[in-house]
């Protein structure tokens, strides 16, 4: 007599071996899947240093140094001032005038930025408010805030330093660049800092394009 479908049989049933390495696989895709997909690595900014130039689309800018530098007292009545001194060699590459900026004081307001020292998103260490920054362009009657097209000009970027405060070993860059294209309300193309959007703060951080650390010459101004 032939046993109805389904009935259950007293042979014993063989396990299945599932080997350790597709266990620690699979529990690995699945935390990841959990964890919102697989993502790429982050591509590292290019390292650079002193003497190096960077091709940043609306600027070609050498980083010529970090140093320190004193302002002499003009009367008896004032007094010395120490400054660090981030020196660049600037050339306008737009064919319009274009400002020396600040660098952007939060990170996420750089993107709006079309000026040089405005791609300059993040300087390490971080000097306190009252330190600055300052910057100007060397011009033959002076100073100047802009940089016009076609020309180079230096760059200089400072910060103050208090009364016996020392000046940091080094300072470190991080740079954007620039792209020419559509604005975000406009057809019209113009200058526009390369940025990438930051899903946490539904909003554009810019992409930093290369890290530049700059030793800072001490010299006889300490």
């Amino acid at each position: 007599m032939t046993e109805p479908s389904g009935a259950s049989s007293d042979k014993p049933r063989r396990p299945v071996v599932v080997p350790a390495i597709a266990l620690v696989a699979f529990t690995a895709v699945g935390i990841t899947a959990l964890l919102g997909g697989l993502s790429e690595a982050p591509e590292e900014p290019e390292a650079l240093g002193p003497g190096s130039v960077l091709d940043q689309g609306l600027y070609s800018t050498k980083f010529v140094e970090s140093r320190v530098t004193v302002e002499r007292a003009e009367s008896q009545f004032d007094e010395d001032k120490r400054f660090v001194e981030l020196v660049f060699e600037v050339t306008n590459k737009g064919d319009q005038t274009y400002q020396v900026g600040l660098p952007p004081m939060k990170l996420e307001q750089a993107y709006m930025s079309d000026s040089f020292a405005g791609s300059l998103v993040k300087i390490a260490p971080a000097f306190p408010k009252e330190a600055g920054p300052f910057t100007f362009a060397q011009a033959r009657g002076g100073e100047t805030r802009q940089l016009h097209p076609g020309v180079t000009s230096q760059v200089i970027l400072r910060y103050r330093l208090k009364d016996n405060e020392q000046p940091p070993e080094k300072v470190t860059v991080d740079v954007a660049s620039f792209e020419y294209k559509p604005g975000f309300n406009s057809n019209t193309p113009r200058w526009q800092m390369v940025t990438k959007e930051n899903l946490k703060t539904m909003k554009f951080d810019p992409k930093i394009k290369a890290r530049v650390s700059l030793a800072v010459k001490k010299g006889d101004a300490t």
